[in-house]
């Protein structure tokens, strides 16, 4: 047997336990249980789990589907996470030979698997995608571009392109947000701004990073941000000015006037990316510090808090921002491309509404496989 299939094996191996730790996170994170204490217990009768009821596959099989304690059905989807990450595990070390790529890349890939398939779970569930899942896997991302992965061949972006595909990731479905929201709104301007940061910024960072860059986009939300401390209330963006702008700046683009259209598109994104991870950061920060002081307080607060219509949810954004900082901006877009058919493909399929989570964990599983040999397609289709 050679080495590389061996080690197939025994990332299967390996993905069949991650996958039964997934199945913790996946009860336990919006639940907002500690991940590791108490240890694994029937969620129906709280009996621990001894360890022969923890053998991931083989013990809900043996068992029948049922708690040993309380004889309390047990999910499928339990065995089903087990099984998908244990082959998920075994083809990518199928696909990229640890050989040929060292340990380290696809182990980050194997990571992002873990996150797409635990978010989508949790979103399935409660339409809601973690921060804990979504900008922790921002930060993996980040952390496994900066480190030397080994191999003969390099498979995860470097650090500055990771950095870009994360901003690019987050930039294309929050436009899709700002645009369709906006739309949905008859063009009239939000009722419902957030304090200090929040969407007025990022159709800000919009507009001046179509023209300036991210690292701009940056400094112009921060400028808006702080006045509004400062007024102790929201000033208000017109985003006529700001959506209206950037539509126009493409215009102006198109006529020959200012950056060529693509850069203008490739900017815009980044900055209003950058921007919509800055305001997804100081959320998550905000909102453990209220958890902290008062129990259920995030939970009573967006009960009790209008909001204008949402085109698509703040996790989707996070959730893009993560895939590209583990993929790079082009596989990202691949990502993206694939998702919005497959995406529409469940929601006639099953006649209902459906978080868009899982659709774009799908796309970014497509593009981790397939992502250079679609994009190396469309350059050979194109001529590019």
């Amino acid at each position: 047997m050679s080495l590389d299939l061996l080690l197939v094996i025994f990332a299967g191996i390996f993905g069949l336990l991650v996958g039964s730790f997934s199945n913790v996170l996946i009860w336990r994170i919006p639940r907002g249980e500690n991940i590791a204490f108490p240890p694994s217990h029937c969620p129906n009768c709280d009996h621990p789990l001894a360890p022969k009821d923890l053998v991931p596959l083989f013990s809900w099989l043996s068992l029948g589907g049922k708690c040993r304690y309380c004889k309390a059905p047990i999910k499928p989807r339990y065995p089903v996470i087990e099984g998908l990450t244990g082959l998920a595990y075994a083809a990518i070390a199928l696909a990229f030979p640890l050989t040929t790529y060292g340990l380290l890349a696809p182990l980050g890939l194997m990571l992002l698997f873990t996150l797409l398939l635990v978010g989508s779970a949790i979103d399935l569930d409660t339409f809601q995608l973690p921060d804990e899942i979504t900008l922790t896997g921002v930060i993996l991302g980040l952390i496994f571009a900066a480190l030397p992965t080994g191999g003969m061949t390099r498979l995860l972006p470097t650090l500055p392109n990771a950095v870009e595909g994360a901003l690019f990731g987050a930039g294309i479905v929050v436009l899709v947000s700002l645009l369709g929201s906006w739309v949905m709104r008859r063009f009239r301007e939000r009722r419902f701004p957030e304090f200090p940061l929040g969407y007025q910024q990022i159709s800000l960072g919009l507009l001046v990073g179509a023209w300036l860059g991210w690292p701009a986009a940056l400094v112009a939300a921060a400028l808006s941000a702080g006045v509004n401390v400062v007024a102790k209330k929201v000033v208000p963006i017109p985003e006529l000015a700001t959506l209206g702008g950037f539509v126009l700046s493409l215009v102006l683009s198109s006529a020959g006037t200012g950056p060529n259209i693509l850069s203008m598109v490739n900017m815009a994104l980044t900055g209003a990316g950058a921007v919509a991870l800055l305001c997804g950061f100081y959320w998550w920060i905000h909102s453990l510090q209220s958890r902290r002081k008062t129990p259920n307080a995030e939970a009573d607060s967006a009960a009790e808090t209008p909001s204008d219509p949402v085109a698509m949810g703040f996790g989707d954004v996070k959730l893009m921002a993560a895939i590209g900082a583990f993929l790079g901006w082009q596989a990202t877009l691949v990502a993206f491309v694939a998702a919005v058919p497959l995406g529409l493909l469940l929601a006639l399929t099953f006649g209902k509404k459906l978080p868009f989570g899982p659709a774009l964990a799908a796309g970014a599983v497509i593009a981790l496989f397939w992502g250079p040999h679609l994009i190396a397609w469309y350059r050979g289709f194109t001529g590019m």
